[in-house]
């Protein structure tokens, strides 16, 4: 794809972006490797589009290195590090310049470079209050600590003034003790407490993969849950980095977050590629528990029915019986939401041509703008692709503008496979719009 059409589809995400709050988590593993400056001028690209952000770092590598140094050996159980007075010298240095070379990273202005006349402002603070993990099956984590509560406040102030929060993964008391924390836990509190629209970890894995090894690109609340219980009672260690992503992010949608991203961050581009394209490059957790998409089956044709019977009377769609509908089921998929069909949208495939239909997309009056006409059309495009076709094709008389806005153009009726040519009610005069897939 060239850059101007790659640009016109990332517009609508530009604009649906802009304004909203968006967390972070660079793993310490980041700062040692070259790669981190590509990631680091795309976060200054984020905030010049009106992207708040909050970054939080680990330093793993670094405090490990640091202890070793020393002549001690990291300590952890059950995962967890165990932060001993020895160590805790270590953590807050490798920790502070973790944190000085990421700043001086989004600090660089250097002509003829990315981040040219940037200007980002970082800002850091004791943002943090922490509490001791304390002793748990008898392993005193001493100063590990867990987050006890964000200062939501003064992060928004950092933000209204424009500049990026960079966060370490510190916590204080306020009897002034020092306390080390996991950076995708402070990520993730940072992310619950204010209510982010997204909580972004970039790791060292291209996402969640299926028994297969194929990444999924999108899980719902659900589906989190099942695979976070599955990786618990497998306890055998397989695969403890991803069941501690997954913990994290549903502790995050439960939390009032409305999407987690698991994205591999030794992609370049990883962040761009995900924020701004239709089917990103990593795993998407989507947050709303209350809702559902999925395949129709009988039961769905009085709801589908009650759904469409709006927009047929408008003439924004073609009169369907109960008989055809029942008949045509297994093309549709709906949205459920507490029960309710609230929306609903058919594919049709001609594999002859390499070509499939949308058809029937509607949604329920009080649900729109809710982004499920989106979610369908996402829906209808992997169905498409997997049955073989190249171009999507829609015919509308009312809504051309909505398609037009998601990348279709308009096509003549040379366009539509010879079989559904010959179906065409020209008594209707609907726009033939088209998309590459």
């Amino acid at each position: 794809m060239g850059f101007v059409e790659w640009f016109r589809r990332a517009a609508p995400y530009i604009g649906a972006h802009r304004g909203r709050t968006f967390v972070i988590e660079i793993g310490g593993e980041s700062i040692d490797d070259p790669r981190l400056h590509g990631a680091v001028h795309d976060l200054a690209l984020l905030r010049s589009l009106g992207m708040d952000l909050v970054v939080v770092h680990g330093a793993r590598p670094w405090i490990e290195r640091r202890i070793e140094a020393q002549g001690l050996a990291p300590r952890h159980a059950g995962g967890v590090p165990v932060t001993d007075a020895g160590a805790l010298g270590a953590v807050k240095e490798a920790i502070g310049a973790a944190h000085v070379e990421l700043e001086a990273l989004l600090s660089m202005g250097v002509a003829n470079s990315p981040m040219a006349g940037a200007r980002v402002r970082v800002a850091s603070g004791n943002f943090v209050t922490a509490r001791p993990i304390g002793i748990r099956d008898g392993v005193d984590f001493e100063h590990t600590g867990e987050v006890r509560r964000i200062d939501v406040e003064a992060i928004r102030q950092r933000l209204a003034g424009g500049a990026i929060v960079l966060v370490s993964p510190l916590g204080y008391s306020p009897t002034g003790e020092v306390f080390h924390l996991r950076a995708g836990e402070v990520a993730t509190a940072i992310a619950a407490e204010m209510r982010a629209a997204k909580l972004v970890f970039l790791c060292d894995r291209p996402g969640v993969l299926d028994p297969g090894g194929t990444l999924v690109r999108e899980l719902t609340f659900e589906e989190a849950k099942a695979l976070a219980a599955d990786l618990r009672r497998a306890g055998d260690g397989r695969d403890d980095d991803l069941g501690s992503r997954l913990e994290l992010s549903i502790h995050a949608c439960r939390n009032g977050v409305s999407r987690v991203h698991v994205i591999d961050r030794r992609i370049d581009g990883a962040l761009l590629l995900e924020l701004f394209s239709r089917d990103g490059i990593g795993t998407m957790i989507n947050a709303d528990a209350y809702d559902s998409i999925r395949r129709a089956t009988i039961d769905d044709v009085g709801g589908i029915l009650e759904l469409i019977r709006p927009l047929e009377e408008s003439g924004a769609l073609v009169r369907r019986s109960r008989e055809k509908l029942e008949t045509e089921i297994s093309h549709f998929s709906v949205v459920e939401r507490d029960g309710a069909v609230v929306a609903c949208a058919a594919m049709y495939p001609y594999p002859e041509d390499r070509l499939a239909e949308l058809a029937c997309l509607a949604v329920d009056g009080a649900y729109r703008g809710g982004q499920y006409g989106e979610r369908l059309l996402d829906l209808v495009e992997r169905e498409a692709r997997a049955a073989g076709a190249e171009r999507l094709f829609v015919l509308t008389t009312q809504a051309s503008h909505w398609f037009r806005e998601r990348g279709f153009v308009e096509a003549g009726h040379s366009a539509l496979p010879r079989e559904r040519r010959d179906l065409y009610n020209f008594q209707r005069r609907s726009r033939i719009l088209v998309r590459a897939l």
